[in-house]
């Protein structure tokens, strides 16, 4: 079993559901779990949702063992929101909104790091909804519910139109700072130390291992390791970008400079100058420890490698690597003569 949860969540005038929201998702459940849920439900196995009236929710609460899942189930009885319980037994690909934001949550609760589980179908399965502070709205019902509000001498505010909503009105990860909430969306992956400056953003199954301090953004499908520092406006290239073939990765202890960026991924203790954004295709000229010359390559070449300082020469404009002096280790690429 992969995953299960019990859901509040927000549906429109045509039963079709907005968001879930999953505050206590259960990742690799026991099979006590599992039984128990299937005794009252009926659940015979397979990916699903099943919708919740209160009579259920009752028999759930008495018959569960799990203190946190039969607390959560006595604080949802009596809710006039709908209710739904989101089962996984595997990790296949997405076919309903609530399976797509229980997987959602389960990046943010740092159960799963990114580009780990099954995403294939998220964008038809999230509807674009006016996120207010009423909650979801499905766009087609927020000009009556405008209007109302104006009536009422009040503003319906509208604080974005997305598929995905921002993080912490869904999950709030420990041992974290985050100065602007709605630059990170839901399925960012936060971690333990990690500070989110107000100009820095994380997009859903991209994220920061922790600690990092993250100025620049974290595009979707970009893991960083801990240790490494993102600068003011630095940006990496996403997955969505260029074909989404290229899964960038940035490893620990490096330094993308304020106004930098990579479009290929980089291993541990690597630098880029402020200003210097490296794609695939830059033009790159290896320096030995003496800065001597050896070779012309496609920065695409120096993917994955550790230890490397990307600088522009201020004389020439030439993109220099260098063994970057902080590294322990020196990476053998920069020695050869050949």
């Amino acid at each position: 079993m992969y995953a299960l949860a019990f859901g509040i969540g927000t549906r429109n005038r045509k039963d079709e559901w907005l968001e879930v929201y999953f505050p206590r998702p259960v990742f690799r459940p026991e099979q006590t779990l599992v039984n128990e849920i299937a005794e009252v439900t009926g659940y015979a196995g397979g990916n699903t949702d099943i919708d919740l009236d209160q009579a259920t929710v009752a028999q759930l609460s008495d018959k569960i063992s799990d203190a946190g899942q039969k607390s959560l189930l006595t604080m949802i009885t009596g809710s006039t929101k709908p209710l739904v319980l989101t089962i996984l037994e595997t990790d296949s690909e997405l076919q309903t909104t609530p399976e797509t934001y229980l997987k959602l949550h389960l990046l943010s609760h740092r159960f799963v790091v990114p580009n780990e589980q099954n995403l294939e179908g998220i964008y038809p399965l999230l509807p674009n909804v006016a996120w207010t502070e009423q909650g979801a709205v499905d766009l087609d019902e927020l000009e009556e519910l405008q209007i109302a509000a104006r009536l009422e001498g009040r503003v319906l505010e509208v604080q974005a139109v997305d598929k995905f909503p921002k993080m912490t009105n869904y999950v709030v990860p420990s041992g974290a700072r985050i100065a602007h909430a709605g630059r990170v969306r839901l399925g960012a992956y936060v971690g333990e130390g990690t500070t989110v400056m107000h100009e820095g953003f994380i997009n859903f199954n991209a994220g920061a291992l922790g600690p990092n301090m993250v100025e620049g953004r974290i595009s979707q499908g970009v893991t960083v390791g801990g240790g490494s520092d993102l600068g003011g406006s630095a940006s990496t290239a996403g997955t969505l970008s260029g074909g989404g073939n290229i899964v960038i990765t940035i490893g620990q202890d490096c330094l993308i400079s304020a106004n930098a960026g990579t479009g290929i991924p980089l291993g541990d203790r690597c630098t880029i100058e402020a200003g210097l954004y490296i794609t695939p295709g830059t033009v790159v000229q290896i320096l030995d420890e003496e800065r001597n010359a050896l070779r012309l390559v496609k920065a695409r070449e120096l993917a994955g490698m550790s230890d490397l300082l990307f600088i522009r020469n201020s004389q020439n404009g030439v993109v220099e690597c260098r063994t970057n002096r902080k590294a322990i280790e020196l990476n053998a690429t920069l020695h050869r003569h050949n």
